[in-house]
């Protein structure tokens, strides 16, 4: 029996990382589709911000991160992975549409709760397209 609840809690755990990087995904999905309103819902608190909804506004019309096509990640180093509690860092993602340059970019996660109770995570900013070899 220890066993048993020794592995669901380390299954639990080990699932945010793959939650992360879909929150992460479906973010800069709209992102590359332009899709404002997409972008908005993903991100937390942002409608209410008009500096948020500004940056937002423009990375949606940035002809250098409207794709069409599959968006693919190449990249994905979280400052909050494997965090036991709750946790907020930059999450660096670099990811391209096949036939186009790589763009890489950071996203602010919370993250909260624990492996008991649940881990939720949630994206709070993106930032503009950073150098390809630069640091959050």
């Amino acid at each position: 029996m220890l066993f048993v609840a020794i592995s669901a809690l380390l299954a639990r755990f080990l699932s945010v990382e793959n939650v992360e990087r879909d929150a992460d995904l479906a973010l800069i999905q709209a992102q590359a589709r332009g899709d404002v309103n997409g972008m908005l819902a993903r991100l937390s608190g942002c409608r209410l911000s008009p500096s948020c909804v500004a940056r937002v506004r423009e990375d949606a019309s940035n002809p250098r991160l409207r794709r069409a096509g599959a968006v693919k990640i190449l990249s994905l180093k979280s400052s909050t992975a494997y965090a036991v509690g709750g946790a907020t860092g930059k999450t660096r993602l670099a990811w391209t549409v096949i036939g186009k340059l790589p763009v890489v970019q950071c996203i602010e996660v919370r993250r909260t709760g624990n492996a008991i109770g649940g881990l939720t995570v949630t994206l709070l900013s993106l930032s503009a397209p950073i150098p390809n070899e630069a640091d959050c």
